[in-house]
């Protein structure tokens, strides 16, 4: 096999020549493999090769060795049956009419509507006959590796062809790269930089070597994302789109919440104390369902920590979100009473039926009970899957004064409403007043 002349070894230092020195430089600042970039580097010569010296019909494999510059070249086939040659030329002749019929109506042809037909690619297999004028004994699945000469030179075209194909490949081994890494943090908490907010309402995340989204719905609403800011976000979902990793982050998500206690709590991480459900008001308040088969254990005091430093470093990574740890019952009266907490409850009454609960509490209790806007009620239906009305101990029969989660958040949302109907009142009372400068009409807007 013939080595190609007119490439001269580059002068080596320190033991090394300039081509390992540039490509060793290109995997520290990449975090690429250098098997990775070694393959780019032949593919490129491959494409060069074929521009200038090969054909289309031919299947070009190179072997390249940064220490010499030396380049060694073949055509690789694998040997496949003989073909009528008509017969060939028919089926080819078919295959091309099906597919246009195919493309009229809409469509691809599949495998089952192509299987009758001849199939042979001459860019990577040759026919028995063929193969045994380069090898004598080839036989049928053999791979023929058939030595290519470099007669001059490589043309400028060639090299630009090169140059091309070497900063595609390293783009997308650079994308899988960061792909693969980042598909291992997929359900877990990683550290962004709020960069933007988009048309659409998204807020771009630096994440250093790519981007983010968080979308609207996943935004706690409470929260302001300014750019420059660094905060912790729950990975949803890494995918590999068209234009490389698509990363779906998430500030509201329930297993965020559920994250965070693993991390935080030695016990959670061994299995010692379990999660049995959480409910969540993303920026506000939670409700996290401990419990424990070892008695010796104190589930809601691991939660909570000495003088209660497990707990502040939880809520101090959900944004100053307050959370409530409630032991779970396996008895549906105590788990609810549990739930409504810190409102004591009197009593319980279930319809197993329709899985509505009606929870006694004393006139005193009532309103801790229900919680601001029914945020109370609300979490604690959530997390017990029941359907929980509340009223004052005496008036239980009194519809009127039973409020479930869902009235109380339809009061809610009215209360809302007519509190943003006042605010874009005033909001335009003052514009019509004294312009506002654009960084107040922002901080007064979230």
């Amino acid at each position: 096999m013939q080595l190609a002349e007119p490439i001269k070894p580059f002068r080596h230092l320190n033991g090394m020549s300039e081509i390992t020195k540039s490509i060793q430089f290109i995997c520290d600042e990449k975090g690429l493999d250098p098997g990775i970039v070694m393959e780019a580097i032949e593919s490129a010569l491959a494409a060069a090769y074929r521009k200038d010296f090969g054909n289309r019909q031919q299947n070009i494999v190179v072997k390249f060795d940064p220490e010499t510059s030396d380049m060694q070249v073949w055509d690789v086939k694998t040997v496949v049956e003989d073909i009528d040659e008509e017969k060939l030329e028919a089926d080819q002749e078919e295959l091309t009419r099906r597919r246009e019929v195919a493309k009229e109506a809409g469509k691809e042809l599949t495998e089952e509507e192509v299987a009758d037909l001849v199939k042979f690619n001459p860019k990577t297999e040759m026919m028995l006959k063929d193969a045994k004028e380069f090898k004598k004994d080839a036989a049928l699945g053999d791979v023929l590796e058939i030595d290519l000469e470099i007669p001059r030179e490589f043309g400028r075209m060639a090299a630009q062809t090169a140059k091309q194909v070497i900063i595609q490949k390293l783009r997308e081994a650079e994308r899988n790269s960061v792909f693969d890494d980042l598909k291992t943090q997929e359900g877990k908490i990683i550290q962004g930089t709020v960069q933007r907010r988009d048309r659409a309402g998204n807020i771009i995340i630096d994440l250093g070597k790519i981007t983010a989204i968080v979308p609207h719905r996943e935004q706690v609403q409470r929260e302001n994302y300014r750019p420059g800011v660094r905060l912790p976000f729950y990975v949803v979902s890494v995918e590999m789109g068209t234009r490389g990793p698509e990363i779906v982050l998430s500030r509201t998500d329930k297993r965020m919440v559920e994250y965070i206690f693993d991390q935080e709590i030695p016990e959670i991480q061994d299995g010692e104390v379990v999660i049995r459900g959480i409910a969540r008001d993303p920026g506000s308040r939670s409700k996290v369902a401990v419990s424990t088969d070892d008695e010796s254990i104190d589930p809601i005091g691991s939660c909570i920590g000495q003088r209660g430093s497990r707990i502040t470093t939880i809520i101090n990574e959900l944004g100053g979100e307050k959370v409530d740890i409630i032991l779970y019952q396996e008895d549906p009266v105590a788990y609810i009473k549990q739930a409504l907490s810190p409102a004591k409850v009197a009593d319980v009454k279930l319809d197993e039926g329709s899985k509505e609960a009606l929870a006694i509490v004393d006139p005193d209790q009532f309103s801790l009970a229900i919680g601001r806007g029914g945020q109370n009620v609300t979490l604690a239906a959530e997390l017990t899957g029941w359907k929980i009305k509340v009223a004052e101990a005496g008036k239980e029969k009194e519809t009127g004064d039973e409020v479930t989660a869902e009235e109380e958040n339809t009061a809610r949302a009215g209360e809302e409403i007519a509190e943003a109907v006042v605010r874009d009142a005033l909001s335009e009372e003052e514009t019509t007043k004294e312009p506002v400068e654009e960084g107040e009409e922002e901080k007064s807007s979230s």
